[in-house]
């Protein structure tokens, strides 16, 4: 075991969970974030809630944080040129001659992180195979680089045709730029990528490039305020994939590190799937700004092979999480057509819901929530208590154009709120043919045990989980993230027997260039592969996962093509009679972190038991007796309705449901008929 402490920056709270090596507990606690300056909102959390000889001992710091998905969102970021072969000058903008938003009238197409004048063409060009068509012009590069130099670019992305399969253009590009005295980041799509589809290679490398500076800045200031509190361990962030990097691979690979924020909630909810036994689940992580929810099925997250962001693709792994506008701070306005709307816009830390009493006077979610007694008695993490009139004040304002009083209207931002949610639920578990209502439902972060129930009515569920440290999950998710590396090599070839010498020949290259990237812990490391295959005349690909033994594959193409088959038909229902090809080669390795137990034990608050509110139930539609339970004071089986509070969250379990412990410290609730 080795004593760690991970931090996840929301866009209202910072969230932190750290495991005590010697005494097997662990702990939360949880701050308000500082959008200014995210690394002083970690500082402040460590120092409020973790001793300071657990900080000097703790072996690891796991991190997750959005500043590089807030950076591409906010473009805020490098100013970033393109080099690129020439007649590929625009395919930033012609994209795949498709639009996200097919009957969406006025759906307009994201604009390039990089602009055209900032976009390049030089001359040569490579093909499919490998094999040099044309020699590169180094002429037309110094024209590149003296311009762009010119324009004061703090970037440079060099995406040239066909670079996965022979990089030598792209090198002598990046040699060329530093001869005429470049001293910018520079990306290249063969070591950011790696794949084929020049679009999407292209899109990649930009996003490095435009978030490198800024994601390298934050991490160097977080890690330089860690050593000043005396932690001396490794610093962990998370993938976008799953698992963890160090922060000096992150600073060189910052793409991968896009989702780290809402990853690390689908981490812990697949390690307590595996505790639990729990075969298909879907998660509910409410946040103050947004609303994340991702499925786990045998215990793995769904991971992808490309992401997207603002419509603008990543070649990434990539944790299937679906991100909302829609939490605890979300406000609550009258759209032009005179309806209730809630989202996306939100409080966020500054000034936050009116009933923070910090200055916010729009209505939240929150606010509907404080209202109706689902907070409980109101007193909530961080020092915060709620101030009900001026939650009453903001909500009566929204009321009043719609010609509803504050409980109604605080009802309607519930319900709202609530279907918002549930559609994405509902959305990623159909996508892999689950009906929601046989699955088990498991809410997190500080609002998702308060809309639990709310969820579960939606998406007609019986049956939800709610994690220990509930309130502070994505952190503990954190603690258990691996050290991962991984990388791809498109190789488009008959899958025929044969063909994984030609793999295994594939497979050597990529392992070598992941042991290069973190050598330190090469010994340590566990390979696996996995083989995108596809039948003939298809555009896209099902990734496989095949045996691996010494950096080889170590099963024979007749059992791989088998499981493809296999795959094929549970993903579409049926098979093709047609030969399949192999696509791209995936290569990872894993360092495992030392195990640690969930062990957790909540806080009990002295005479604080057998409290008694009237809140609104949304079974009567009318305000009714709730208790008011401590979390560590449950046991047995306890009806509903009843407000459980605990330090970082509070569970709203309206009528008709039943309150009991799980083997794991986890709350059950079960509906009954």
């Amino acid at each position: 075991m080795a004593t760690r402490i991970g931090v996840d920056i929301g866009g209202t709270f910072t969230d932190l969970v750290y495991f005590d090596e010697r005494t097997g507990k662990t702990a939360e606690g949880k701050v308000p974030t500082v959008p200014s300056a995210p690394e002083e909102g970690v500082v402040h959390a460590i120092t409020s809630h973790v001793p300071q000889d657990i900080i000097e001992e703790a072996e690891f710091f796991l991190h997750g944080t959005t500043v590089g998905l807030n950076a591409l969102l906010e473009r805020r970021g490098a100013k970033v040129g393109l080099i690129t072969t020439t007649g590929f000058r625009d395919v930033l903008e012609i994209r795949r001659g498709d639009r996200a938003e097919m009957y969406n009238l006025f759906w307009k197409q994201t604009e390039p992180l990089v602009p055209r004048r900032l976009r390049l063409e030089v001359d040569g060009r490579m093909l499919g195979n490998g094999t040099e068509y044309r020699p590169l012009d180094e002429g037309t590069v110094r024209v590149a680089a003296k311009k762009l130099i010119a324009e004061g670019v703090d970037a440079v992305a060099v995406s040239l045709i066909n670079a996965y399969a022979n990089p030598d253009h792209e090198l002598a590009v990046e040699r060329v730029l530093r001869d005429e005295g470049f001293e910018g980041g520079i990306s290249l799509s063969h070591k950011i990528s790696g794949e084929y589809r020049e679009y999407e290679r292209t899109s990649t490398t930009c996003i490095d490039a435009f978030v490198r500076g800024r994601m390298s800045n934050y991490l160097r200031r977080l890690d330089g305020r860690l050593r000043e509190l005396g932690f001396k361990g490794t610093s962990l962030i998370t993938r976008s994939g799953s698992g963890s990097m160090t922060f000096a691979e992150a600073e060189d690979r910052p793409f991968e590190t896009i989702m780290s924020g809402p990853v690390g909630g689908a981490q812990g909810a697949s390690e307590l799937a595996r505790m639990l036994g729990i075969k298909a689940l879907v998660t509910a992580d409410v946040g103050g700004t947004s609303f994340d929810t991702a499925l786990v099925i045998d215990g793995q997250p769904q991971v992808l092979f490309e992401g997207m962001i603002d419509n603008m693709p990543i070649q990434s792994p990539w944790v299937d999480v679906r991100s909302i506008g829609s939490g605890g701070g979300s406000i609550a306005h009258i759209d032009p057509g005179g309806l209730m709307r809630v989202g996306p816009r939100s409080a966020g830390a500054v000034p936050g819901p009116a009933c923070y009493g910090k200055g916010g006077t729009e209505p939240a979610m929150t606010d509907a929530a404080a209202w109706l007694g689902m907070l409980g008695p109101g007193d909530l993490a961080a020092g915060i208590h709620l101030d009900i009139e001026k939650a009453r004040s903001a909500l009566e304002a929204v009321g009043t154009h719609i010609g509803q009083d504050v409980e109604a209207t605080a009802a309607g931002v519930m319900r709202i709120s609530s279907a918002a949610m549930a559609n994405a639920m509902r959305e990623i578990s159909l996508d892999q043919g689950l009906d929601p209502r046989t699955i088990t439902l498991v809410p997190f972060g500080g609002a998702g045990p308060l809309m639990g129930t709310l969820l579960a009515d939606e998406l007609e569920m019986n049956h939800v989980v709610i994690p220990p440290l509930a309130g502070n999950f994505s952190a503990w998710g954190l603690l258990g993230a691996d050290m991962v590396q991984s990388a791809a090599r498109t190789r488009v070839i008959d899958f025929v027997p044969g063909a994984l010498e030609e793999v295994n020949g594939v497979l050597d290259e990529l392992f070598a260039t992941l042991t290069e990237r973190s050598a330190a812990h090469a010994n340590h490391a566990v390979r696996s592969a996995r083989l995108d295959l596809r039948y003939k005349g298809q555009e896209h690909t099902l990734s496989i996962e095949v045996a691996v033994k010494d950096g080889a594959v170590s099963e024979d193409e007749k059992i791989i093509l088998e499981r493809f088959v296999a795959e094929y038909a549970r993903t579409f229902g049926g098979t093709m009679n047609q030969d399949v090809e192999l696509v791209s080669v995936r290569a990872s390795t894993t360092v495992p972190l030392p195990r640690r137990d969930l062990s957790y034990a909540p806080r009990h608050p002295d005479g604080k038991d057998d409290r008694v509110m009237d809140v609104y139930s949304f079974e009567t539609k009318a305000r009714v007796p709730f208790r008011i339970i401590p979390r560590s004071t449950i046991s047995g089986r306890v009806k509903g309705p009843a407000i459980i509070t605990e330090e970082t969250t509070t569970t709203y379990v309206d009528v008709q449901w039943t309150i009991s412990n799980g083997k794991a410290g986890e709350i059950i609730l079960e509906r009954t008929h």
